[in-house]
């Protein structure tokens, strides 16, 4: 998958004021552009509703902002940029890699504008691909942290059964520490250190067994109520084709199995409680 590192001006762009102004309309897509590079560099909130139109906040909503973001637009936008047309729609590349803005600028009998509609699916899409690649990212992340709490976690050795510790306690693979306190294996960016709470548009829940399609067979990983014979995790979008598309799964032998559940992911995701990847999962480091 290609870097999202700039997923657009990412949801990066500064809150704006919720009066309305009429959309700007510019002669050539060049003068747009010129027109958003300077209102992004001044922080003109009123030249940048302007230029976006009264909804945009609709598609980009504040709680997505990326603060780096705008910064590294301004940046890419000095090393290089250029239009690619086609017809009555033009989008900006920016930077050495090429970046494009997702927001399209659209031609009309009134000129040329940005089309935050137009947009909206490209960034929806982008987002997608961000979060999925931040949960493969998590779910091999949670592996590691497993097998260093293990190193830990006294007579017998076990693994954790929760993500996030109970107050005061070391039961879980994250827990807040104070200066020179021995560090958790796990950040809080799981559940914000808040247990049921999504990271990057994911659940994620520890599962305490495994079936009969996976290595070893049905096995439970609870030995008098230590974990000590396995772990494992699922991953699945908060958010059903907003958030993420794909759910994974993964144990302590580190492949990491994907699956499209479809509208109903949400429930089925809940509803599993072993690790079993049958025929419908399918092994990353499988793919074509």
């Amino acid at each position: 998958m290609k870097k999202f590192s700039h997923i657009l001006i990412s949801a990066g762009l500064l809150m704006l004021p919720l009066s309305a102004f009429a959309q700007l309309y510019f002669s050539s897509p060049d003068l747009a552009a010129q027109a958003l590079v300077k209102a992004v560099g001044a922080h003109d909130d009123a030249a940048l509703q302007q230029l976006l139109g009264d909804d945009w906040q609709d598609y980009l909503p504040e709680k997505d902002v990326d603060p780096d973001a705008v910064t590294r637009f301004l940046r890419d936008w000095k090393v290089s940029h250029n239009l690619v047309s086609q017809g009555d729609v033009a989008h900006l590349n920016v930077g050495a890699e090429n970046w494009q803005l997702p927001i399209p600028m659209v031609k009309t009998a009134e000129g040329w504008s940005f089309d935050m509609q137009k947009g909206a699916a490209e960034i929806e899409t982008r987002t997608i691909g961000r979060n999925e690649l931040s949960a493969i990212q998590a779910v091999t992340a949670y592996t590691d942290a497993q097998q260093q709490y293990w190193q830990t976690a006294g007579d017998p050795p076990h693994y954790a059964q929760k993500l996030i510790s109970s107050e005061g306690q070391r039961d879980g693979l994250y827990w807040p520490v104070k200066e020179g306190d021995v560090p958790s294996p796990l950040g809080p960016a799981f559940g914000n250190d808040q247990s049921g709470s999504d990271y990057h548009g994911y659940y994620f829940r520890i599962l305490t067994k495994q079936g009969e399609n996976a290595d070893g067979g049905k096995l439970s990983y609870l030995d008098n109520g230590q974990m000590t014979k396995g772990f494992a995790l699922i991953a699945w979008p908060a958010a059903y084709g907003h958030t993420g598309i794909t759910s994974f799964m993964i144990n302590q032998k580190g492949v990491v199995y994907q699956k499209d559940m479809g509208d109903d992911t949400d429930a089925q995701a809940r509803k599993i409680d072993s690790f079993d990847p049958d025929d419908s999962w399918q092994a990353i480091d499988e793919q074509p």
